[in-house]
């Protein structure tokens, strides 16, 4: 399509399509994915406005018995009481302070996937169970990782979420469904050891890419969003 071509309806329907239908998968079938694929998508991506074009991303794929070899080496640290207590997140995602309406969201969205499997708030083994999944990329045949540029500051952080969108759209327009995935970052030390990240590189997150698995009751959730009105104004005069 030109630059300066408006685009047509049916366009704008499918980009709509593949925004709306992306949601946090975790559970995934074995089919694979082909490289070709993975590089399509990335390339798509890779689109991603940044700062006078700095593109701070950097990607690290993993599939087959290297990321088998890294997820079992993630779930023996969690499995591990002691060792799991010297692993920290290098930078806060969260905030250190909740509020409403954050914190109200943020139990929900627990509350109601737990409801799905049926755990019960005093089924500490089965939410620690599920949680661990996580570290298994729930199974998702491709695991990501993205890293980034100790130099690099708070705006590029911003480009790279914009980065990571992109590929979980291009990712929905083949088909495909993805997880991103903040609770890596507790493993940075591990995963960077297993990757053998320069000094340089940080931790950003991770990512499942797969197909999703439609039997899997926990891919029925569907989280809420707020309403416009509820997030934006609009001032004309």
């Amino acid at each position: 399509m030109n630059l300066f071509e408006q685009p047509a309806a049916a366009a704008t329907a499918a980009v709509d399509a593949a925004i709306e239908s992306r949601h946090s998968m975790r559970a995934y079938l074995p089919t694979p994915v082909s490289q070709e694929t993975i590089e399509d998508i990335l390339r798509v991506a890779s689109r991603a406005p940044s700062g006078t074009n700095t593109q701070p991303w950097q990607v690290h794929v993993l599939t087959g018995a290297a990321k088998q070899r890294l997820c079992d080496r993630l779930m023996s640290i969690y499995r591990d009481p002691a060792e799991l207590a010297s692993h920290q997140e290098e930078y806060a995602y969260y905030p250190q302070t909740w509020g409403s309406p954050y914190i109200d969201r943020r139990r929900k969205v627990g509350w109601d996937l737990y409801g799905l499997l049926n755990l019960a708030k005093t089924d500490k083994a089965g939410m620690q169970h599920q949680h661990g999944r996580n570290y298994q990329f729930f199974d998702a045949p491709v695991g990501l990782f993205f890293s980034i540029d100790r130099v690099m500051q708070q705006g590029s952080w911003l480009d790279y979420g914009m980065f990571l969108q992109n590929i979980m759209v291009a990712a929905r327009a083949r088909g495909l469904h993805t997880c991103p995935q903040a609770a890596f970052t507790q493993f940075h030390r591990a995963i960077a050891d297993e990757l053998q990240f320069g000094p340089q590189q940080m931790l950003v997150c991770g990512m499942a890419l797969g197909f999703a698995d439609p039997a899997a009751v926990e891919n029925s959730l569907v989280t809420e969003r707020a309403p416009v009105a509820e997030f934006t104004r609009f001032l004309n005069e």
